[in-house]
């Protein structure tokens, strides 16, 4: 069976179905795309490919909560979980340095004080940053939104949305405008 013979929706209720055939021809659909937002998230292949695994098993387990005939989008609910997972991996990460018994005296608290504070200011930039987005009008919120919290590219998001890509373009080129406007006037 061909891939553009079945929709996402006619796939997933497939899948709800138990039918295997259905969730491998939706895997061949989507894999490439959760592995990108995977990695642009992980920055490490492995950890990237875990979470798509881990994101398609629950695409097989829940495929019967999808509501398909809400017209739901697959492809969206699979990449917010692919987000999901990523975020929660990043979360559950060890930090990169790791401390021998003997490296105790050597332990800078200056540095480690200096890590909670860009964290926590990483944190409050994002914070602003996602209010400032949410202030923007509907188009260009939607294009920001996809192109940097959902990692696609302005192609894929003209698909999506069934728009032109240089209208997406433009929106992103607006909203972009606006948001740093938007920055600037919370900063000052």
């Amino acid at each position: 069976m061909a891939q553009q013979q079945h929709s996402d929706q006619e796939l997933v209720a497939h899948i709800a179905r138990g039918e295997r055939w259905a969730f491998e021809l939706l895997y061949e659909r989507y894999a490439a795309q959760a592995l990108g937002l995977a990695m642009r998230m992980m920055q490490d292949r492995a950890a990237a490919e875990d979470i798509v695994q881990e994101a398609f098993c629950r695409v097989w387990q829940r495929a019967a909560r999808f509501d398909v005939g809400a017209g739901g989008n697959v492809r969206a609910w699979l990449l917010t979980i692919v987000h999901r997972l990523a975020i929660d991996a990043q979360r559950k990460r060890k930090p990169d340095v790791e401390m021998d018994a003997h490296d105790d005296a050597d332990w800078d608290f200056e540095d480690r004080e200096t890590d909670v504070f860009e964290h926590a200011f990483a944190n409050i930039a994002t914070d602003h940053v996602r209010a400032a987005v949410s202030q923007l009008p509907e188009r260009h919120r939607q294009v920001i939104e996809l192109s940097f919290f959902w990692g696609l590219t302005h192609r894929e998001i003209a698909q999506q949305l069934g728009e032109p890509l240089g209208t997406v373009h433009s929106w992103a080129l607006q909203g972009m405008n606006r948001l740093k406007s938007l920055l600037r006037q919370q900063l000052s």
